[in-house]
């Protein structure tokens, strides 16, 4: 059975997240030790004990999900679990990188560090945000923004799955593309918990920087494929990894097609390996036929482990 790692983005975070694995596993414990060790601040406290709103900040919140993911992907590995193929949504592409040997956690952990510092500097605070449109299929969406950018940037940045839509732009095109949404039947428009319009061209300069930071560093030959999000499908060289990462900052999130991609590669079943279940969910709404479960503490990994002697 061919196996899919798929690996959680920036909302997933949440306080609690990882504790439960650091307590139980060497290997997860020393994760964190090693983000604390990169960053010189104590990343694990903040994911364990909050607060909140300070785990929610763009530049702690990537950083924590891809030690949190890098912590369970070991756990998994030790129990003799490995993907053949892998994918992370928007940050979850790090994730996905380390876990395929592409770049090490160490360097991984500083950059998304950066990254999210990047982000969040590059539109000022409150000017732009995210809206998840429920119920429009993607070109009424590409439409509906086309025709809302005459009240500032909008657009179409993570086509997630069948009937959900993430569109993000400056905040006055992002309420008039929510009016014509609705017109256009959209059941809802719901804005996101974010910072800034991630993905958009707005991101353009986030992506310059980062440019700049990455070429500081180290790449491998990927262990197994990994599917990026620009192209929404199989990335084997380290000579494509670097310039699709920057492009990522700032160009949809191409989800379902990566999905249908990896699918179409015939993977079977998939393991969302990291803090929450977003991405499963997501999937269901793409492909009821596979299997997905997820990993973030113990007890799901255990039924996770029972689940794959079942189908294996």
């Amino acid at each position: 059975m061919k196996l899919a790692f798929i690996f959680p983005g920036q909302g997933s975070q949440y306080v609690g997240m990882g504790r439960q694995m650091y307590e139980c596993f060497p290997v997860a414990r020393r994760t964190f030790e090693e983000a604390d060790a990169s960053l010189g601040f104590t990343l694990s406290r903040l994911c364990f004990e909050g607060p909140a709103e300070e785990l929610q900040h763009t530049m702690n919140a990537q950083p924590a999900i891809l030690t949190v993911s890098v912590a369970c992907l070991r756990v998994l590995r030790e129990k003799g679990v490995v993907p053949d193929v892998a994918a992370g949504h928007s940050l979850g592409e790090y994730s996905a990188l380390v876990a395929a040997g592409a770049i090490t956690f160490a360097d991984a952990v500083k950059i998304v560090r950066k990254r999210g510092q990047f982000m969040q500097e590059a539109v000022p605070l409150g000017a732009g945000g995210m809206m998840a449109v429920l119920g429009l299929d993607v070109p009424t969406v590409e439409e509906i923004c086309r025709r809302a950018s005459d009240a500032g940037v909008v657009e179409a940045v993570n086509l997630n799955c069948p009937g959900q839509v993430v569109i993000a732009g400056e905040m006055q095109a992002l309420e008039r593309a929510c009016v014509l949404a609705k017109e256009a039947g959209a059941r809802r428009c719901v804005p996101l918990a974010v910072s800034a319009p991630f993905h958009s061209s707005l991101m353009r300069p986030a992506g310059e920087k980062l440019a700049r930071e990455l070429e500081q560093v180290a790449m491998a030959d990927l262990r197994f494929p990994v599917v990026a999000n620009v192209t929404a499908d199989f990335v084997t060289s380290k000579e494509e990894v670097k310039r699709l990462l920057v492009q990522q900052v700032y160009s949809p999130v191409r989800w379902e097609e990566s999905m249908r991609r990896l699918i179409a590669g015939g993977v079977q079943a998939f393991i969302e390996v990291g803090p929450g279940t977003v991405l499963c969910g997501l999937l269901r709404k793409i492909d009821r036929q596979v299997h997905c479960w997820s990993v973030q503490d113990p007890e799901s990994l255990e039924k996770v482990l029972a689940c794959l002697k079942e189908v294996s």
